[in-house]
């Protein structure tokens, strides 16, 4: 059974900084490609960033620069350090797996910016 738990979203001015965790298993850490995904009401899920078991990352083009993923193998946790936040990055992120060809999502976590 694959479990994803997300954290730390909140409520952030335009500007400031938050950073999200995604608590798992080891296996999926280690072994799967992992990431974020966000949902802004009324729009499609979109992909955010997402990293291989092998170290690469990739990052959609509203966000490069911005926001950073990265593994803790000690914690067992994915991150996502979101930068410069802006209102339009408002929306629930929702972290992902993508284990043995069978896609896995957290319950999701808001995050809105606003002044």
């Amino acid at each position: 059974q694959v479990q994803l738990v997300e954290s730390g979203g909140g409520l952030v001015q335009p500007g400031g900084s938050l950073r999200l965790s995604c608590a798992t298993s080891r296996t999926v850490l280690n072994i799967y490609t992992m990431g974020w995904y966000r949902q802004a009401p009324g729009k499609q899920r979109e992909l955010v960033a997402t990293t291989t078991s092998g170290g690469f990352k990739n990052y959609s083009d509203s966000v490069k620069g911005r926001f950073t993923i990265s593994r803790d193998n000690v914690k067992n946790t994915l991150y996502l350090q979101m930068n410069s936040l802006k209102p339009e990055d408002t929306a629930v992120y929702y972290c992902y797996t993508n284990a043995a060809g069978r896609v896995y999502w957290g319950q999701g976590t808001q995050v809105t910016v606003s002044s």
